[in-house]
């Protein structure tokens, strides 16, 4: 198995719900980056770690729970630049799923191939973020 307990491997195709539920079974029941519980009003989304506009796949190793307020508010800042407003904001990301799943995807990508534009976005996220 990969890092938190998900094997690296091509997943069959599945439903969002059930895409929903490995994701939040892996990162817990709030959003990554404002931490409110998805409960209630407050729905679950999935949102890319690395953009597809930044050649990010659609795999679950790229993939986290986030609110549609932070998802649809994040747009295409990257990752440390959304993680840095949100504490800004006073709210407490999960700045540890973010880099564990840069890390899951990155291995993700070693065994699989591919990738290229997602390969430089990845690595400077993963540089600013472990500092």
């Amino acid at each position: 198995p990969g890092q938190g307990g998900m094997a690296i491997r091509d997943h069959p195709p599945m439903h969002r719900r059930d895409r929903m539920e490995i994701i939040l079974e892996r990162d817990g029941g709030a959003c990554v980056w404002c931490g409110r519980r998805f409960e209630g009003l407050v729905a679950a989304t999935t949102e890319h770690v690395v953009p597809r506009i930044k050649g990010g796949p659609r795999w679950l190793e790229n993939e986290v729970a986030a609110c549609r307020r932070c998802n649809g508010q994040r747009g295409h800042r990257t990752l440390g630049d959304w993680l840095d407003e949100c504490e800004r904001r006073g709210w407490e990301p999960r700045r540890d799923v973010i880099v564990r799943s840069l890390e899951t995807l990155r291995a993700a990508i070693a065994i699989r191939g591919g990738q290229r534009r997602a390969r430089r976005y990845l690595d400077s996220q993963l540089r600013r973020l472990r500092r």
